[in-house]
């Protein structure tokens, strides 16, 4: 019995091994063809007519062991169009398939609604982060209206290591500010809107424009290599699936400038759009508008928006994708606080702003087209055209009391318009098996203008009144400064892949490119002043006009109750002007590998060739007469290597080291002196690049396909590096900018958490902890300027500027898919430690920001399928944002004010 059970066994087992050697093998990835061909995990891969069947990895791989015969695949994943493909099979063959997927225009409509494969969702983004061969982070739209993000500048603050410092447009990466950061539109830089500022604004981008914005905080050879903390790129959205059109309307407040007496300027606009000029002639009173403000009971904010797509067969294999978007927004905010300069001790105070109220109005308005024409599977062309108009109306009040004179009032209404207008035409080609090329080119122009900035100083009388205060010039006087920045970029590579296995695949690629931009700035400023000619003449701040006006303005110079005009170029209107070029051209060599399905790397090299040429005729002394000695001409070269160990199917370990460099902003270098109410800035034509020495390391795990657990170290050396620091002059605040030090670095870590925790239920949690230190040196700063500037730091080092020691960003969302009404509520706060605001100088202390908590609510109800409802509530603490400068005997409060709570309400509906 038993020898006839071993037989059978025998028997069994011999023909189930030749049956099994009779199968083949099918096998394969499956990528996104909307998605850049990034691969797909948990795609449905089955056998039709049978149960057979299996689901991609992590990787997007499949394989299946099939009898010998004629079988069809079916590939299926939600949102997507269903493939089928009939493949061949015979007995001990391999079958390897690359199978392209695209996104199924009549699923997608839903898919939108629950945004689950979608480009812009959460998870498409964090399967990109995962699979990417260099360390990357990236927010999107769905990310974004979750947190109740309004637009971009918001939006990276989110990021681990990434802050916004008060009274500044640009954001502090691990403690460096804009000018070590870098700003990009689908992949090619923008144009800056502002004098004082290499980037541009990010709060110009509402959402409605952005489809994903991707960080990286590390350098690689085919990024610019002007970049030291990151480069930041926005990418416009797009359209894809059925036609949509959508409006949106809204409404909302500030409690502050809700039960304030709002100011508003004059020449204020509604829509923001200004069209002001300087006056022509010093020979006439010509202004248009008051010197005076007006006033607005209960201002209410609005914003209104249109967006649609469409997509257009073109052709056998063509398609023609149409995205465009309009819309407007405005803000009004009321600011009521103080402000101080300080000397070295607590009892001189050079000038106490003891009151000041700040009234500002804000508009944005945006236009964007987008179209993407798919020409067939190889070859594709983008356009993106934008247009943003960027305003703001202030109109700021000061009640001061200057060292050992009367209390004075000042007013300041300023008025400033952004305007950017950027046409991007890009493309995407598969040349060969091996080969293909990416290339893009863009043409941008910036007019960035400050049109008629009104500034009135008043003096108290002995009457108990106000009178015009004459003790200097400039005292009453109406400045106008224009920008015009324009931009030519463009980049190409050729990506050509190496090492194909037994698999059919390729392990490795080389990419060879280049990268250029041009840039040219026009600046031109000119400042008007009203000499008033006698003293003591009454003035009432809310009717200033009521002597400075035609009928008081007079030519002559006797004295009388008149007023004349005058400039810095006393009867000339010749304007103060800098002209700036900067000339870029890059090349880069990077060769990607995977030896193993475990490894990773990255070898890049770049040199830029850089000449950036500046020239100047302004009426203050200049540091540096010579404009050649102000040329920047270098050639950088700029290697990088990356490594990525994958640690099982959802973990990587991941390192990073790089060389980049730092230019300074043409501002920074020009010797104009720009004057706010509080301070002055004056441009140094001797400061020299930076170059900066970059080192990552990370680990990351993606529990499941919207969930994340990361933590990682990094550190940087600079050589060089450039501050913003207090100078020797006879004005009490006066600030340039230097190469402070020989060097500065920092170094930290960060950790990252999103986590599902119920049904409905999610929440992120980001950290970020870092040391900073740079080392001041006066004579370093005497020598590279000629001796022509002088400070005299408190110490021989200090933190760097902007870089908080802890930074932390958490939320918590509930979320219901189902049902009529689906709500999506969400907390959202954040926290940032103590942080240096200017570095301290004679004797006088740091000026720090101190830190504090911020809570914003957020919720968002689709109802139905047409129709989405919205409620914002930011600022929930409304907590004090305070300033203090850290003097050896007693650290003083030096600014101070509270923002108020912003309430909107917005209603969208999907026509279709």
């Amino acid at each position: 019995m038993k020898v006839k059970t071993l037989i059978f066994l025998t028997l069994f087992i011999s023909g189930s091994t030749a049956f099994a050697q009779q199968k083949g093998i099918v096998s394969g990835v499956v990528v996104d063809a909307s998605l850049n061909n990034e691969t797909m995990p948990a795609v449905s891969v089955a056998v039709q007519g049978t149960k057979m069947g299996a689901n991609t990895d992590i990787d997007g791989k499949f394989k299946l062991e099939l009898t010998p015969g004629t079988h069809i695949l079916v590939f299926s994943y939600v949102g997507y169009q269903t493939l089928r493909d009939t493949v061949a099979v015979k007995a001990g063959n391999n079958i390897n398939l690359s199978v392209a997927m695209a996104s199924d225009a009549q699923v997608l409509d839903d898919v939108v609604i629950t945004g689950e494969v979608r480009k812009d969702t959460e998870s498409a983004l964090l399967r990109k982060q995962m699979n990417s061969a260099v360390i990357t982070q990236s927010i999107g739209s769905q990310e974004m209206s979750r947190k109740g993000i309004s637009n971009a500048a918001v939006a990276i603050t989110k990021v681990t290591g990434i802050a916004k410092q008060e009274g500044t447009s640009g954001v502090f990466v691990r403690g460096l500010g804009d000018r070590y950061n870098n700003t990009l539109l689908n992949g090619l830089p923008l144009p800056s809107n502002e004098p004082t500022s290499k980037n541009i604004s990010l709060d110009l981008f509402g959402t409605d424009v952005i489809q994903s914005i991707g960080i990286s905080k590390t350098y690689t050879a085919e990024d610019y290599g002007d970049v030291g903390g990151a480069t930041v790129n926005i990418i416009s959205k797009e359209h894809v699936g059925n036609p949509t059109l959508s409006v949106e309307i809204g409404g909302g407040l500030n409690t502050n400038a809700f039960r304030s007496d709002f100011k508003r300027a004059d020449n204020w606009k509604r829509f923001g759009f200004y069209n002001v000029k300087p006056p022509t002639t010093l020979q006439q009173y010509t202004f248009g508008s008051k010197w005076s403000p007006n006033t607005v009971d209960k201002p209410f904010n609005y914003d209104f928006s249109i967006q649609g797509g469409k997509s257009f067969q073109v052709g056998e294999e063509g398609r023609l994708n149409i995205f465009a978007t309009v819309s407007h927004k405005n803000n009004y905010q009321f600011r009521k606080g103080s402000e101080k300069v300080m000397g070295s001790r607590v009892d001189i105070v050079n000038a106490d702003y003891f009151n000041i109220e700040k009234n500002v109005y804000e508009t944005n308005t945006t236009g964007m087209l987008n179209l993407d024409y798919r020409v067939n599977s190889k070859n594709r062309l983008r356009w993106n055209s934008i247009f943003i108009n960027g305003s703001s109306s202030a109109v700021n009040d000061y009640d001061v009391a200057p060292l050992d004179e009367p209390i004075q009032f000042t007013r300041q209404t300023l008025t400033q318009q952004n305007q950017l207008f950027l046409n991007q035409l890009l493309g995407e080609h598969q040349l060969k098996e091996r080969l293909s090329l990416d290339w893009g080119a863009s043409y941008g122009i910036v007019n960035a203008d400050m049109p008629d900035r009104i500034t009135s100083t008043l003096s108290t009388s002995n009457s108990g009144g106000f009178e015009f205060n004459n003790s200097q010039v400039n005292n009453q006087n109406r400045y106008f400064q224009y920008i015009n920045e324009k931009e030519i970029a463009g980049r190409f590579a050729f990506n050509y892949k190496l090492f194909k296995n037994e698999m059919g695949e390729y392990n490795g690629k080389l990419s060879v490119g280049y990268t250029g931009r041009y840039k040219k700035r026009d600046f031109e400023a000119t400042q008007i002043n009203a000499r008033i000619q006698q003293s003591g003449i009454a003035a009432d701040p809310n009717n200033l006009d009521a002597f400075l006006n035609a009928d008081n303005f007079t030519t002559t110079t006797a004295t009388s109750p008149t007023f004349r005009f005058e400039t810095a170029r006393v009867l000339s209107l010749v304007p103060q002007t800098y002209d700036a070029k900067l000339n870029v051209h890059g090349g880069f060599a990077l060769f990607e590998h995977t030896p193993n399905k475990n490894l990773t790397y990255t070898l890049g090299l770049r040199a830029d060739k850089v000449l950036q040429k500046m020239t100047w005729d302004v009426n203050i002394l200049q540091p540096i007469v010579d404009f050649d000695q102000a040329d920047i001409d270098k050639v950088f070269i700029l290697p990088e290597a990356t490594l990525k160990y994958t640690l099982s199917e959802n973990q990587n370990l991941r390192v990073a080291a790089s060389k980049s460099y730092t230019l300074p902003q043409f501002l920074e270098k020009a010797p104009f002196q720009y004057e706010d109410v509080t301070s002055l800035t004056f441009g140094n034509g001797a400061l020299k690049p930076a170059d900066n020495y970059n080192l990552d390391i990370k680990w990351e795990q993606f529990p499941s396909s919207d969930e994340l657990f990361s933590a990682g170290i990094f550190g940087k050396y600079i050589k060089d590096p450039i501050s913003q620091t207090l100078i020797t002059s006879a004005a009490s605040n006066l600030f340039s900018f230097l190469n402070a030090g020989d060097y500065a670095y920092v170094f930290g870590a960060e950790i990252e958490m999103r986590k599902n925790i119920t049904s409905g239920f999610s929440g992120g949690m980001n950290v970020t902890y870092m040391y900073s230190r740079q080392e001041l040196d006066p004579e370093k700063v005497a020598k590279e300027t000629d001796y022509t500037m002088s400070v005299n730091f408190n110490d021989d080092h200090d933190r760097l500027q902007g870089a908080s020691p802890l930074l932390v960003n958490a939320d918590l969302t509930y979320k219901l898919n189902s049902g009529k009404v689906r709500p999506t509520i969400a907390i959202v706060g954040n926290y940032f430690y103590d942080r240096i605001f200017s570095l301290g100088a004679f004797g006088r202390g740091n000026i720090v920001e101190k830190g504090y908590p911020t809570l914003n609510f957020i919720s968002n109800t689709a109802i139905n399928e047409k129709w989405e409802v919205g409620l914002k509530i930011n600022n929930l603490l409304n907590n004090e944002v305070r300033m203090e400068q850290e003097n050896t005997d007693q650290s003083v409060e030096v600014y101070n004010y509270k923002r108020g709570l912003d309430f909107s309400l917005g209603v969208k509906y999907k026509i279709f």
